[in-house]
């Protein structure tokens, strides 16, 4: 083992320590898949993301993500993050104002603006109507009537997201899915909030398993529900989503669509910084 740098940011929140954190191990070379799956799981968090060298020469580095159980190709806030601890470990991009990253899903375009972190949404690998029997299930998991649900739709992106629309963000605020029949799904469930608030929609993402649980912000799912409410019109080119709320965080994703690239963005802030034995 050797001591390798070590960041925890905190990702998407105007106010630090009300977003979602992330652990990022620096110059993560020689660490094998169980390692890194080990101390993944050691650090108790959401995801956690190791730094190493790009294999192409468009990238400014690779970064693998692992949850405390498996590794994802891709991930919403640990793009953001990772991008935000290169660049304050003195990273240097080949192109000013733009980071690229290299995940298991690709290259991955990120751009800085201030304390703001945008990353451009991969494409959906898997974006059509759920069938009729899961909505049935996913609606007597989430506690509300089957037509209390607007639309469906699969939003696979990495993270095999299912989005549910309901019809305001008081209903998706109220909701406390059942474990047992949620199973392994992972759902992400948006409605709109009225006048006068900050945010435009309200956004709640659970992954199956017992207990439920719940993300405080997430930058995948909003990438997908971004996607398929600007396709639907039921979102505009640019919008702000809460999410969070429910739990105590204060998270906001700020969504813009251009050119027909979805930019998700947020704000990032180092909180950790140090050393870490692996």
């Amino acid at each position: 083992m050797i001591l390798r740098k070590y960041s925890e940011v905190d990702v998407f929140s105007p106010t630090a320590y009300r977003g979602n954190p992330l652990a990022v191990v620096h110059g993560a070379e020689g660490l094998s898949d169980a390692e890194m799956q080990r101390f993944a799981k050691w650090t108790n968090l959401a995801e956690t993301t190791f730094l190493l060298d790009p294999t192409t020469p468009d990238a400014d580095y690779r970064v693998r993500i692992f949850t405390a159980t498996h590794e994802l190709p891709f991930a919403g806030h640990p793009t953001l993050g990772t991008a935000f601890a290169w660049l304050n470990a003195s990273g240097v991009p080949k192109t000013d104002g733009k980071i690229v990253q290299e995940c298991g899903a690709g290259l991955v375009e990120v751009r800085v603006e201030g304390q703001r972190f945008a990353f451009a949404a991969p494409q959906l690998t898997r974006y059509e109507p759920i069938d009729e029997s899961l909505m049935e299930k996913i609606a007597h998991a989430l506690g509300v009537a089957r037509e209390d649900i607007i639309d469906t739709s699969w939003l696979v992106n990495g993270p095999e997201w299912i989005g549910v629309r309901l019809s305001s963000a008081q209903e998706v605020l109220a909701l406390n899915p059942d474990p047992a029949d949620l199973g392994l799904l992972t759902v992400g469930v948006v409605g709109p909030h009225g006048p006068g608030h900050d945010a435009d929609f309200e956004v709640r993402a659970f992954v199956g398993g017992d207990p439920v649980w719940e993300d405080p912000v997430t930058g995948s799912l909003n990438a997908g529900l971004a996607r398929w409410m600007i396709d639907s019109q039921i979102a505009g080119q640019h919008y702000i989503a809460a999410q969070g709320t429910a739990i105590g965080y204060e998270g906001r994703v700020h969504i813009d669509s251009e050119d027909g690239i979805i930019w998700v963005g947020g704000n990032v802030m180092g909180c950790v910084n140090g050393e870490v034995q692996l």
